[in-house]
């Protein structure tokens, strides 16, 4: 019998589903499909508004065993199931939504792994909502979707932190060992899925981290009470298991260059830089005292430990009234933060309307439950300062919103005389961010787009320079983890076809 790192391609697959057929009849004959859509959506165990709001505990508290199961009988196992097609990394969640309902969480985590490196920070932090679960055959229904993300969460939480590590789940036999070696720049969920993909292709792979810590984003951008730290651990203790190396305080571009790294013998790369340039309104008073960009605020709280101060020796501003401007993740993370740190206060301004905002369902519910005041329609136009150089208010604009920008959404159109002035003392910007310009500078040849991003073929992430590809952030701007990983996924691919072709 030919060994599992030997079967012909297409075979493992064919031998799983034969495996798994019988049992998954024998589910669906033991609750009607009327039954299963009579059954409703199993809510999230949440923290308390009103006790999360002063602390940095992750908000959301996870499914028990039986609830999701509960979830998991919801899920019709459909034979053209929408949610696969609609998930960036073409995980196979029927297969283990049903291990769930057959109490085989193992499992359930095997198959997602086969595609997915990071379950419990995608089951947190991707937006199913207009993914997998949008694609939901019940949704279509006219029924609630599949807490496809809960389930997620709940299969590698149930798994790897029951076992306290994350190498509870071995990813048994991979291909044969490679003599190339690839390096892949930088940390966050695209370096990360692509280390972890390559490494299963059997190639010796190195992810270089500007940062003392590795995670990218996941690290410095998002909040504990979203994520926390020790999950992100977990899953990157998981890709090491494959045998990715991680290496920190490593700046490729100062470090070492990419010639360097050829010289060392890598014979491709992975750009995964992210998008840590951030963005400013350009007006008046921006240089203030009180006046931050959401990235330096929340890596000041969130990857060196601000929100622990003095604990930890970083300090972060305190606010009476805190503004942040911006509509999408990163401002909602920003102002509930500063909710966290002790703001009396805390508002958003967008200059759209609640309907284009871009940010995550769940995080703007979950911000309006907290007390964050919402301002739509606004945007400030200048900041205001006292004597001593530190910021005291804001000047502002409100809009109408007009015909549609290139954006496909309506674009804000000032009204004239509408300005108006509020008291602040820590505004924070969160309007975006463009690519880290720092490796990619030193490239001349390698094509940008009209952002600064770098223009790659979506089909194999590559660039206009052989042997380099991009993904995430330093690719979309600001994108989604998911997006990231699924351009990581690609990535893999076509570096294991470059280097085996030639």
């Amino acid at each position: 019998m030919n060994r599992p790192d030997r079967l012909e391609p297409g075979q493992a697959e064919r031998l799983r589903a034969e495996r798994d057929r019988d049992w998954r009849k024998a589910l669906r004959r033991d609750i009607s499909v009327q039954k299963r859509m009579a059954i409703d959506r199993q809510p999230m165990p949440e923290q308390e508004p009103w006790v999360r709001i002063k602390n940095f505990k992750e908000v959301n508290l996870g499914y028990t065993f039986d609830l999701a199961r509960a979830e998991a009988r919801r899920c019709l196992d459909c034979g053209q199931p929408g949610c696969v097609a609609g998930c960036p990394v073409a995980i196979d969640i029927p297969t283990f939504i049903k291990y769930i309902e057959a109490g085989e969480p193992e499992k359930a985590l095997e198959t997602i792994r086969r595609t997915n490196g990071l379950p419990a920070i995608c089951g947190r932090v991707c937006p199913q909502e207009v993914q997998c679960e949008k694609e939901c055959n019940l949704a279509r229904a006219g029924r609630e979707p599949v807490a496809i993300g809960h389930l997620e969460r709940f299969v590698a939480d149930y798994i790897c932190l029951r076992e306290g590590t994350g190498t509870a789940f071995h990813a048994g036999p991979g291909a044969p060992p490679r003599p190339e070696k690839i390096a892949v720049v930088g940390s966050g969920p695209g370096g990360l899925t692509a280390a972890a993909d390559l490494a299963r292709l059997g190639y010796r792979v190195t992810v270089f981290e500007a940062l003392h810590l590795p995670g990218g984003v996941l690290a410095y951008g998002i909040p504990e009470f979203r994520l926390p730290r020790e999950i992100l651990e977990s899953e990157i203790n998981f890709i090491k298991t494959l045998g990715v190396e991680v290496r920190t305080n490593f700046i490729v571009g100062r470090t070492a260059s990419l010639d360097d790294l050829r010289r060392e013998g890598y014979a491709a790369f992975f750009l995964a830089t992210g998008a840590g340039l951030p963005s400013f309104m350009n007006i008046p008073g921006e240089n203030l005292l009180g006046v931050y960009s959401a990235n330096e605020y929340l890596t000041r709280v969130n990857l060196m430990k601000g929100f622990r101060f003095p604990e930890f020796d970083t300090p972060v501003p305190g606010a009476r009234k805190a503004a942040v401007i911006g509509g999408g993740n990163v401002a909602m993370d920003a102002v509930r933060t500063a909710l966290r740190l002790g703001a009396g206060q805390a508002t958003i301004y967008y200059r759209r309307s609640r309907a284009e905002m871009p940010a995550r369902t769940e995080e703007v519910k979950h911000a309006g439950e907290e007390g964050i005041v919402f301002n739509f329609l606004t945007v400030p136009v200048r900041f205001l300062g006292n004597e001593r150089g530190e910021l005291r208010g804001m000047v502002l604009q409100r809009l109408a919103l007009g015909e549609p920008d290139s954006s496909g959404r309506p674009r804000p159109v000032p009204i004239p005389g509408s300005e108006f002035e509020v008291e602040v003392d820590l505004a924070v910007v969160a309007i975006g961010q463009s690519p880290n310009p720092l490796l990619i500078r030193q490239l001349p040849d390698l094509k940008l787009g009209r952002w600064g991003n770098v223009e790659v073929n979506f089909q194999t992430m590559a660039t206009s320079l052989p042997g380099i590809y991009a993904g995430g952030d330093v690719v979309r701007g600001g994108a989604t983890v998911i997006l990231a990983m699924g351009d990581g996924r690609r990535a893999a691919r076509a570096i294991d076809e470059f280097l085996r072709t030639g």
